[in-house]
């Protein structure tokens, strides 16, 4: 019965897809690059002679927790093909030209016409998902050819399927993994209450190594010193439109600070919307050929930089936390030892409810939380310092992940 519903999401899902494509860029995007993944893998891959891995992530968040992992085992394998897969346009498209990967390509949907015709072509030695993703067809065929697959900074909560009487299916998909990493001992436990135990490891989550090599490889952003002068800086990243009506009230408030605003989505719709809120702003790509005078605010209109302008900020400010889903990657802030800051929305991500525990971040409800957190930070030098250290120390205390999951997956790489 439960794989009958599971054919059926199977078949619905790209419909609804194909209907809002004709509206939604996105949409579009993902129905253009399925059509085309079974050529693109055919003309890369056919009568391939290379041991291939496969690693498959949602979106751009679950591949930069897979990445260190992969570029790992590149370094100790160059012998490896890599395959690259995504589900969502905003991890294909940003990291669609990744030089460490052979091919980049979106997965075609699941069923078990496509995972065999899949296997058919990549015919991978590893396969590794990351985080989120559970495609069954995909799983049960590496299974049926005993080709191992793993997955890597799992997090589990008791609300999923997984744990539920009708999650079967799901957990099927589970009894796949040869090995399962998790981020954290209540994952385990929680596998263990499904009998799921002598194959799940407590690893942690890559992404701390990740930024860590970010921050170890920091690139400079010219000219940047002439925007922040003798005033504070605080970095907004991965804005959404309900975080940034708060933080432009704040920006009219307190002028002791200057501001950078990384929004979420650069669409022009977007960029306008944050012209419109901060007044006196002018965009990242205007402001290197022509900069106002006096200058407040930084609209950056670029993906990519993000991680980089953390390090100019006195205060970081976590976009996210105002929408339904949640904050976005504090790491890559925390990493150079600033306080970070985020709205209410947090609490299903387990490094913002550890950082506050730690005291190297706070979470606000409101403006006045806000500006709070701001004025005491900015006037109290003892909290400031102990809050950045404690942030920072968080971070480097949580390294790891990769090479713990290296060492045991090594037997599958020989």
């Amino acid at each position: 019965m439960y794989k009958w519903l599971y054919n059926i999401f199977l078949t619905v899902y790209p419909k609804l897809i194909a209907i809002a494509a004709l509206n939604n860029k996105k949409a579009k995007l993902w129905l253009e690059g399925r059509r085309e993944a079974f050529s693109l893998l055919e003309q890369k891959l056919l009568n391939n002679t290379n041991k291939t891995i496969w690693m498959h992530c949602a979106s751009l968040g679950e591949f930069e927790q897979g990445r260190p992992l992969l570029e790992a085992i590149k370094n100790l394998h160059p012998e490896y093909k890599i395959i690259l897969s995504f589900f969502s346009p905003s991890g294909y498209e940003v990291r669609k030209n990744y030089p460490l990967a052979d091919l980049v390509c979106y997965l075609p949907m699941d069923g078990k016409t496509n995972a065999i015709r899949f296997y058919d072509i990549v015919n991978p030695s590893l396969v590794i998902f990351v985080k989120y993703e559970f495609w069954f067809y995909y799983l049960k065929e590496a299974k049926k050819r005993n080709i191992p697959s793993i997955l890597v900074s799992a997090i589990f909560r008791p609300n999923q399927l997984f744990f539920k009487w009708y999650g079967k299916l799901y957990r099927e998909m589970l009894v796949s993994f040869e090995k399962i990493f998790v981020q954290n001992e209540s994952s385990k436990h929680l596998l263990e209450s499904i009998r799921i135990n002598s194959n799940v490891f407590i690893s942690g989550d890559p992404r701390f190594d990740r930024v860590i090599e970010i921050a170890n490889n920091s690139l400079i952003i010219n000219n940047i010193d002439l925007f922040i002068k003798n005033k504070k800086i605080i970095v907004a990243g991965s804005t959404w439109t309900e975080d940034d009506k708060v933080l432009s009230e704040l920006a009219k408030l307190e002028t002791e600070y200057n501001y950078i605003i990384a929004p979420h989505d650069i669409t022009e719709n977007r960029l306008n919307e944050c012209l419109t809120l901060y007044p006196d702003a002018q965009l990242f790509s205007e402001w290197r050929t022509n900069p106002k005078n006096d200058l407040r605010v930084i609209i950056i209109d670029n993906i990519g930089m993000l991680s980089y302008l953390y390090k100019y900020a006195y205060i970081c400010f976590i976009g996210g936390g105002w929408g339904k889903a949640g904050i976005h990657n504090l790491l890559e802030a925390a990493v150079y030892n600033k306080p970070v800051v985020f709205g209410p929305i947090f609490h299903q991500f387990e490094e913002a409810n550890a950082i506050i525990e730690e005291g190297g971040g706070f979470y606000v409800d409101n403006l006045s939380g806000l500006k709070k957190i701001s004025y005491n930070l900015l006037n109290d030098a003892d909290f400031y310092a102990e809050t950045s250290q404690k942030a920072g120390d968080f971070v480097r205390k949580h390294a790891g992940a990769t090479n713990k999951i290296i060492k045991k997956i090594e037997c599958f790489l020989n």
